[in-house]
């Protein structure tokens, strides 16, 4: 008997559809500690027109974007 079987296509298609359904609150979690970490820079160093949060949200977009692009990267190699 063969103990090291591979999972069943059906089951890894679920896999893949529960990861692109957490990826919008990934992006979210993230945007939203930026934009958090950016407000407090402005009220710590006084930063005129908050471009402290402005500047740090936009980082965390970025990310974000970063993070979404490597995990389909990484579903689309191991699929």
């Amino acid at each position: 008997m063969q103990e090291n079987k591979k999972l069943p296509k059906k089951q890894n298609t679920n896999n893949k559809w529960f990861v692109f359904t957490t990826i919008p609150f990934q992006m979210g979690a993230t945007i939203y500690v930026f934009y958090r970490i950016g407000g407090w820079l402005d009220k710590k160093y006084l930063i005129y027109n908050d471009w402290g949060t402005k500047s740090v949200t936009l980082l965390g977009i970025f990310l974000a974007m970063y993070q979404v692009i490597s995990q389909v990267n990484k579903l689309n190699k191991n699929g």
